[in-house]
Formats: C-alpha cells, structure tokens, sequence
C-alpha cells in the first residue's frame, strides 16, 4: 500500500503529521510475523505518547474507512486483526 490513502478526501480534517505517522507505522510493520506484532504495536503506543500523537474514534474510523478502500485482502486482514484487538481494550 502506497501513500495514496492519505489524500483521500475524507481525512482532510486529520492533521498531515498523524497521518504521516500512520504511513511510517504501514511501511514498518509490513514485513513482520504475527508473533512480532504485539510488541511492535507496542512500542508504536510508547512512540504515539512520546510524541504526543492521539487519534480520536471518529480519526480513527476515517482512517480504517479509507484503509480499507485501498489496501490489498492481504492488508485488509491484517487491518481487520488490529481493529478486533482495540475493539477488545
């Protein structure tokens, strides 16, 4: 998945850098294996404090949205793992 997502029309009141973020945090995680997931979207929690990044559930919503709409079924599976983990918090 290339950055084409991030000029999708419905992410225009998303802040460029969180959404930059997000693209840094697509192109990092692309390689791993399952079981270097969780302590990868760990330290991406431990970066997003640090760096004082926050996505409000109507953001984050948006961006899965938009994620969906370009993402490979490979990707969309993945996409559809991480959401039934938030969804589990």
């Amino acid at each position: 998945m290339q950055n084409d997502w991030m000029r999708d029309e419905s992410l225009k009141d998303i802040e460029p850098y969180k959404l930059e973020f997000l693209q840094a945090l697509v192109f990092e995680s692309s390689n791993l294996r399952k079981e270097q997931m969780l302590p990868f979207l760990m330290a991406v929690a431990k970066r997003g404090q640090e760096k004082k990044v926050s996505f409000s559930d109507k953001e984050i919503d948006a961006v899965v949205a938009v994620l969906r709409k370009h993402a490979s079924p490979d990707e969309i599976a993945k996409i559809e793992k991480v959401m039934a983990m938030r969804s589990r918090r």
